[in-house]
């Protein structure tokens, strides 16, 4: 096992001028993602408020859809859906002539039944005397919601909301299997170039943990404001 160690060429393991060649060129497919999975967080969390509020409706019309919505979401990949969009619904005519806005939609549908839930559990933490008081007040549901509810929900929800907005900017290098030239894509073509697999996925890797770094900064920021307006 030792001699197996050592034989190990470790020289070919990063080139780190490669790497430095090649950051602008991966900025670019960065872009790219970012776009991506910002426009997909913000369709996602709407569209999630939608549904979680739906799923805790205590009428099946609107509770059930939203149970199906979020059971399919859930136990079904996301390559899998991202497959469905791009390249099975031209079959009955419906085509994406921009393969970035498959990835935005597909990247939505997916996640927006995770913000679902996430919504559901962060309002059904707030507790019960908090509806009772807005009742004693004449609040009708959707105002005891947008003015009580909601903003003590929103300081529970930060952190899984992150958790899964780190879930999308990682989830969009599936885009590239539909040839969305995104960070993940990028690599693969310098890597495709320059035979060097190993220094561009390690490049790769390591721009989406700053990325998610930057965006669990900006989490604790976040955390840290609505906590002391709690206190206050």
């Amino acid at each position: 096992m030792f001699d197996t160690f050592r034989e190990i060429r470790w020289e070919y393991l990063f080139d780190f001028e490669l790497a430095v060649d090649s950051l602008p060129f991966l900025m670019q497919g960065l872009q790219n993602t970012m776009i991506i999975s910002v426009f997909s967080m913000f369709f996602a969390l709407v569209l999630g408020i939608v549904i979680g509020i739906a799923r805790m409706s205590k009428y099946a019309v609107f509770h059930l859809p939203a149970r199906l919505y979020i059971s399919f979401m859930r136990g079904t990949p996301l390559l899998v859906f991202v497959f469905i969009l791009y390249y099975g619904l031209p079959v009955i005519g419906v085509e994406f002539t921009n393969a970035i806005v498959a990835a935005i939609v597909g990247v939505s549908l997916n996640f927006a039944a995770y913000n679902a839930e996430v919504v559901r559990s962060a309002i059904l933490s707030v507790p019960r005397g908090q509806w009772e008081a807005a009742a004693t007040l004449q609040m009708d549901y959707f105002q005891t919601l947008r003015k009580i509810v909601i903003p003590q929900a929103t300081r529970i929800a930060l952190p899984p909301t992150f958790n899964i907005f780190m879930d999308v900017v990682k989830g969009t290098s599936l885009a590239s299997v539909i040839t969305v030239q995104e960070l993940l894509y990028s690599g693969r073509l310098v890597a495709g170039r320059t035979y060097d697999s190993m220094t561009m996925y390690i490049t790769v890797a390591l721009i989406y943990w700053m990325v998610c770094i930057v965006i669990g900064y900006f989490q604790d920021r976040l955390e840290i404001r609505y906590n002391r307006y709690l206190s206050s």
